[in-house]
């Protein structure tokens, strides 16, 4: 199930990042601020599929 989760979970830091480049393309976001989108939604995304992680093994 580990494995799975992984690779689930890479799978959908994959999208994210597809999706936040094509955020980034449409409302023009300047280049020098781009690493820091990228770095928080990432962030973010990273604890999200953690706790979900922790919730379904302890359940």
């Amino acid at each position: 199930m580990t494995i799975f989760f992984i690779a689930f979970a890479l799978f959908i830091l994959f999208y994210i990042n597809t999706l936040t480049n094509t955020l980034c393309i449409q409302k023009e976001i300047p280049e020098e601020k781009q690493p820091k989108v990228f770095r928080t939604i990432n962030v973010l995304m990273t604890i999200l599929l953690i706790s979900s992680y922790v919730e379904v093994l302890f359940t």
